[in-house]
């Protein structure tokens, strides 16, 4: 054969290879010009990430990033082009602990955040009074006595110095205590001869009478006279607190709310205006046959609405003082804090929970806490040995050796308790923004020893243990530039204060802590945490590239544009 018969014949080959490849599809959006951190680790490199400056979309996931002239190569007639400017983009966030219906309520109730004083405490409530309806119940929350001059817990009185026609019920900013005026104590056969119900705590003056301040349990009380908002208040709430998380750049939550409020998200779903991927965490104390119920109740691999892990409560909240501790509160010596379970039954609980198929995730604020959700997880022997079909479905990983217990908040532990978060994988669900609240009294809490394991972020990590990120709003705002900067910092606001820096964090393992970390710790990592082809295309753009600006500016991030599926649901004005 000829050279030039062989060129030729090499020649019509590649015309017809040509012709037999598939045109790849256009995308529907192109973003160029971007400055895009894809969260995906740059092979071979130390920790590095990759970064691109052009990305396409085709429906609700990413098609493909890199530079721009090869991007742009997707662009077809009706592709939408958005110059990025140069702006950061990064992956959405993933709060892996909200209480979503809770924080839209408090946007409709007596909001009580950042209070400075017992007045201001009651001028608002006052406020509210003013256009309530005769006899109506005054809710809200969010009062955080630690800030007041004088640091005392309010009282009935104090309520009732605004109003005692109105039953008065006020959260405290933890939502584990909550104060109570004279007309909710009575509505609720709160006496003098009231006992403390298990796991709970009514406070009383000297002489045995209630003083409106009910822990924990005692709550429920109260709780239960209340009237049941409409469905039209779930419903606004609810919006509210959507669009909060949409502006803060938050592409999906996992969330704490009723049942009630699953059935909002899902007529909001149906109606196409669900702005954020919902993972709806059940009550681990429901019955079992309520629980499987409610999971059958919505399909399990829909991507923007799905039930999550059954969630338990070990503990109460250290500004309460009513997390469970090993040991005494250093300012409260005869205070060991209110254990929530006897570890037998939570055992046996969490055994037949498991066996069903479903993954656990137990708050455990103090070390006893911690402790107890540890016990429990190991007494179900599926630690390593099993996970749900479900579960499996979602994951990438081997459906016989995971099962993804969580510990949400875990912020007192000791050095044993964090090599056993490792040995069981149990997933440190936590929450950096606590400490800028926490850390004007946590030392007096806890006493410089147990202090120095405390939020121990970077120690879980060195150990090996998966952290997901969150903010618990609304007991701390939304943001997640707040939980980003107290990660890198450990400083106060003002950069005045400082708890214990070894535990500090970079800001790439804090961005991986609230992205990749949230999303393996609900089975969803095939889809989101990262910015790579065949993810989905949920992402924010930033005013400012927050890996490279100082840690104090990152506190003033902006964004820009939220974007979930390929659908922008906020865009700054």
């Amino acid at each position: 054969m000829t050279l030039k018969t062989a060129v030729l014949l090499f020649c019509i080959l590649s015309m017809v290879l040509a012709e037999d490849k598939p045109s790849q599809p256009k995308a529907d959006i192109i973003l160029v010009h971007g400055n895009i951190y894809t969260g995906v680790e740059v092979p071979s490199s130390f920790h590095a990430i990759q970064r691109v400056e052009a990305m396409a979309i085709r429906g609700d996931r990413v098609q493909a990033l890199g530079a721009e002239n090869e991007i742009l190569k997707l662009k077809g007639p009706q592709t939408q082009v958005i110059n990025l400017g140069g702006h950061f983009v990064m992956p959405g966030f993933n709060d892996a602990h909200v209480h979503l219906a809770s924080a839209g309520f408090r946007r409709l109730t007596v909001d009580l955040t950042g209070a400075k004083s017992v007045t201001e405490f009651r001028d608002r409530i006052r406020a509210r009074v003013q256009t309530a309806e005769p006899g109506e119940w005054i809710t809200g929350g969010g009062w955080d006595h630690t800030l007041w001059p004088v640091k005392e817990l309010p009282s009935r009185w104090d309520l009732d110095e605004v109003t005692t026609d109105h039953p008065v019920f006020l959260q405290r900013v933890d939502g584990h205590i909550a104060v109570a005026n004279t007309r909710a104590l009575q509505l609720a056969s709160i006496t003098l001869a009231s006992k403390d119900p298990e796991g709970g705590k009514i406070d009383r003056d000297l002489t045995g009478s209630p003083t409106g301040i009910l822990r924990e349990t005692a709550r429920d009380a109260v709780s239960a006279v209340i009237p049941q908002p409409t469905r039209e208040k779930r419903r606004q709430a609810i919006e509210a607190a959507l669009q909060d998380l949409a502006q803060w750049g938050i592409t999906s939550a996992q969330d704490n709310s009723s049942w009630e409020d699953f059935q909002i998200y899902e007529q909001l779903e149906r109606e196409g205006k669900l702005t954020a991927r919902i993972s709806e965490w059940l009550a681990f104390d429901d019955s079992l046959e309520k629980l499987k119920a409610h999971r059958a109740a919505h399909p399990a691999g829909d991507n923007l609405l799905h039930t999550g892990m059954l969630k338990g409560f070990m503990d109460g909240s250290l500004g309460s003082r009513t997390a469970a501790l090993l040991d005494p509160y250093a300012d409260d010596p005869k205070n060991s804090g209110l254990p929530q379970y006897d570890q037998a039954k939570l055992g046996a609980m969490s055994k037949e929970r498991a066996d069903a198929g479903f993954q656990i995730g137990f708050h455990a604020i103090g070390d006893r806490g911690v402790q107890m959700a540890l016990d429990a997880f190991a007494a179900t022997s599926y630690v390593g040995t099993g996970v749900s079909p479900v579960q499996a479905e979602r994951s990438s990983a081997d459906s016989s050796t995971d099962h993804r217990f969580r510990i949400e908040h875990a912020q007192v532990t000791t050095p044993a308790q964090i090599a056993r978060f490792k040995q069981l994988k149990v997933i440190a669900s936590m929450q950096p923004n606590h400490l800028l609240t926490d850390m004007n009294w946590a030392m007096d809490r806890l006493g410089p020893k147990r202090a120095a394991t405390s939020y121990a972020w970077a120690e879980f990590l060195r150990k090996g243990v998966t952290v997901a990120f969150g903010t618990d709003y609304p007991v701390e705002p939304v943001t997640p530039f707040r939980g980003l900067y107290a990660a890198v910092t450990r400083k106060s606001e003002d950069g005045k204060k400082e708890y214990f820096p070894e535990q500090k964090l970079t800001i790439e393992q804090a961005i991986a802590a609230y992205t990749t970390g949230s999303a393996f710790a609900e089975f969803a990592e095939k889809d989101k945490g990262t910015l790579a082809p065949g993810m989905l295309a949920d992402f924010v753009v930033l005013d400012r590239d927050i890996t490279a600006v100082a840690p104090e500016k990152v506190l003033g991030t902006k964004v820009l544009r939220t974007v979930v599926g390929g659908k922008t649901v906020y865009e700054a004005n």
